[in-house]
């Protein structure tokens, strides 16, 4: 249940600050303006609130394994929000991706 949480968490943060990162860029780069602007820059803050729910204490470690989270949500958001297609190398980067998030987040550790 802590791991599903976890991810979960991992996707909603994902929403946010890829999500932000675009709405700023369609309102400075595509010229849509300030409201979207203003948006992105709501969703990102909210961001930075997310990642404080994790069950993990080590800020650095979960930033660690959001970055993971971060290169294949991106791939993802631009494929489903612009058209993006991926190639063989992008797939496999992302996949290395997430298995680093996963042995820094759910490996055992001794305590």
């Amino acid at each position: 249940m802590l791991v599903a949480r976890s991810v979960a968490l991992f996707a909603v943060a994902a929403l946010f600050e890829i999500g932000g990162a675009w709405l700023v860029w369609q309102g400075v780069r595509e010229h849509r303006g300030w409201l979207w602007i203003g948006a992105g820059v709501v969703a990102l803050g909210a961001y930075g609130f997310i990642a404080t729910f994790q069950s993990d204490p080590h800020f650095g470690r979960i930033l660690a394994a959001y970055g993971g989270v971060f290169v294949a949500g991106s791939l993802a958001w631009g494929m489903v929000m612009d058209g993006f297609r991926p190639d063989r190398w992008d797939v496999i980067g992302s996949l290395v991706c997430l298995v680093g998030v996963a042995v820094i987040m759910y490996a055992p550790r001794g305590q």
